[in-house]
């Protein structure tokens, strides 16, 4: 195909290669996404000129060398990727790219959910799916002059969750609660919806939803689950809370957002910045949206944290996690741990708790 040039498949185990494409996409002004399962790449005489990459269903880090432009190879690398995620069983796919790979995607069945002008496109293989969804949550809206939304993580449930919960319902004729759909926390999705949802169960005139794709998820805000490295896009945000406003928050009459202050993460406290003029600027045709921050609770001067919870469940000193956390969390987590092969629990529970929000 095009003379000696070469298709090939790259995993992330093989490391002169993926070192070839990390300095590849750096000379093409990108950063390799360590999300990425597998990259194809195209080389001629031995040189790469194309590469792009797959994580689950979504497509990112494409990029081609300025010499080959305009020979029909980028939409060919761009079926290829296409291909690959269809056999990976991924039929339902995202494209992270840059804005001038638009028109390309769009020769490929993908439309524009939004971008950032100049600098990057978030695209779907539907030109409807996104739409469905926002038809669905209409189903679910509520009367009231003042409706609230929070998105939250709950890894796990804490005393803090519920305390902002609460707070925000007391000032809200309804409120819509989202957990954050995907299931890369220690403790698995469903798992964690049942602890919001039974933690509560006694608060009135609210509703707590299934997170979905379109918000705060691996295809609107990856840079959201690697908040331990201290990365934050904002071509990410924006894309994520634009999203947001647009198309989910009209669907419910949703008027404020809700979140805890943010005194240790320095990510998070930005990302609430981020929020607060992309949910109220006049810039963008939806209604806004008034970014409500309410104060963290706290024990002994420090803010309640679900990371907190996650060191002490490491030592399993449930003395203190008793402090912190509902009664139905602490007998799942007594119950988690019970469940773990003794010879998993320490060095093994450890790095997989302590690295997650």
């Amino acid at each position: 195909m095009f003379g000696n040039t070469v298709f090939a498949q790259v995993k992330r185990a093989e490391n002169i290669k993926m070192s070839a494409i990390t300095h590849f996409l750096r000379e093409n002004d990108l950063s390799i996404d360590r999300t990425v399962e597998v990259f194809i790449t195209v080389t001629r005489d031995d040189k790469l000129i194309a590469c792009g990459g797959i994580a689950g269903n979504i497509i990112k880090c494409v990029a081609i060398d300025e010499s080959v432009r305009g020979e029909g190879l980028a939409l060919t690398l761009a079926t290829e990727l296409i291909n690959l995620a269809y056999e990976r069983q991924c039929p339902h796919l995202f494209i992270y790219t840059k804005t001038q790979n638009e028109a390309l995607f769009k020769q490929c069945g993908f439309y524009t959910i939004t971008s950032v002008p100049g600098m990057m496109v978030l695209m779907e293989n539907s030109a409807t799916r996104l739409q469905r969804y926002a038809s669905y949550l209409t189903t679910l809206r509520q009367a009231g002059s003042k409706i609230g939304c929070i998105v939250m993580n709950a890894n796990p449930f804490t005393h803090g969750h519920r305390y902002l919960i609460q707070k925000a319902a007391e000032q809200c004729d309804w409120l819509h609660v989202f957990l954050v759909k995907e299931d890369t926390s220690r403790f698995p999705y469903e798992d964690r919806l049942a602890l919001v949802r039974s933690g509560t169960a006694e608060i009135k005139k609210l509703t707590v939803h299934r997170g979905s794709e379109y918000i705060i998820s691996r295809a609107t805000f990856p840079c959201y689950f690697i908040k331990e490295q201290g990365v934050l896009n904002h071509c990410h945000t924006e894309i994520d809370l634009k999203i947001f406003r647009q198309y989910l928050a009209p669907a419910l009459g949703i008027t404020h957002r809700f979140v805890g202050t943010e005194p240790y993460c320095e990510v998070t406290a930005t990302y609430n910045k981020d929020m607060r003029h992309w949910l109220e600027t006049p810039s963008l045709p939806a209604p806004p949206i008034e970014l409500v921050e309410i104060e963290r609770l706290q024990y002994h001067g420090m803010a309640i944290s679900a990371s907190w919870v996650r060191k002490l469940l490491v030592k399993k000193d449930f003395a203190a996690i008793d402090i912190l956390v509902p009664e139905v969390t602490r007998d799942y987590l007594e119950r988690m741990l019970a469940a773990r092969p003794q010879n998993s629990v320490g060095g093994q529970l450890e790095s997989t708790l302590t690295g997650e929000k």
